[in-house]
């Protein structure tokens, strides 16, 4: 499926986005953490009055995006927005590893990925995907980073989210490659378009897109690939840009400008 991220201030703003994303060809929504965070005090709970506030169509919710620790609050948290995706029918948690990479080595990045390998087995058992979303200055952010980390997570449990924008800005310019090397673990692809130290409209920045989205046509097809929208652009210029890249770039990914995307 192809589908859509964008930071929302506020609920009109994020009223905008549900409603809208569907006619620009989009089959779901990423979301944020401040488009779900007050509904994660009860998860079961807030799942109910998440499809309450919000509607109860699947892709308004097919991922959820979490910038998280793993220290006692952060794992607490994290148990909850499992528990919390489970109950609201969302595909997978997308998480950030919200701790400071300077000072760690090794040992530590194989540590972390022991600890992710447990959350994800957790995930599963509420029939959710976790997913590692690598992150400029967090533990995997250079291309070693992810040999040693995936190294030692264990088969089948954690997942990888790519970055396209965030391998850029930490210095990883072959994306295509990496995304031939961790093919195994991929499940979801995050494009963005990056120059001059902040995101980019796609076609707007340094990424090399039309590479990257030949060499996600040789992955599994059944990953996701998600516009994370993240410049300066407004709801509705976002979502025309991203579609019209993608319909004029589409290569061998299936992308129509209707709510028949897949």
């Amino acid at each position: 499926m192809i589908a859509f991220s964008k930071p929302t201030r506020g609920a009109e703003q994020q009223r905008l986005l549900f409603d809208r994303y569907p006619e620009f060809g989009f089959a779901g929504l990423q979301l944020k953490g401040g488009q779900y965070g007050d509904y994660l005090d009860d998860p079961a709970a807030g799942a109910d009055r998440f499809r309450s506030d919000w509607g109860v169509e699947p892709g308004h919710i097919s991922s959820l995006i979490t910038m998280n620790p793993l220290d006692e609050a952060g794992r607490e948290r994290l148990h909850a927005l499992l528990v919390f995706a489970g109950a609201v029918g969302s595909q997978r948690v997308v998480l950030c590893h919200d701790v400071p990479k300077d000072g760690l080595d090794d040992s530590d990045l194989i540590r972390f990925a022991g600890e992710l390998s447990d959350h994800a087995e957790e995930a599963a058992e509420q029939g959710v995907v976790l997913s590692l979303h690598h992150h400029t200055g967090e533990p995997v952010m250079h291309r070693r980073d992810f040999e040693v980390f995936f190294g030692a997570v264990r088969e089948n449990t954690l997942r990888l989210t790519v970055d396209t924008g965030h391998l850029l800005m930490s210095g990883v310019n072959d994306i295509p490659g990496l995304l031939a090397d961790f093919a195994s673990v991929i499940d979801n692809v995050h494009l963005k378009d990056y120059a001059d130290g902040e995101f980019r409209l796609l076609g707007q920045g340094s990424v090399d897109l039309i590479s990257v989205l030949d060499a996600i046509a040789k992955l599994d097809p059944g990953i996701t690939l998600c516009v994370d929208e993240e410049s300066r652009a407004e709801i509705v210029e976002g979502l025309e840009v991203s579609r019209d890249f993608l319909a004029q770039h589409q290569t061998s990914i299936a992308f129509r400008g209707d709510t028949d995307a897949t």
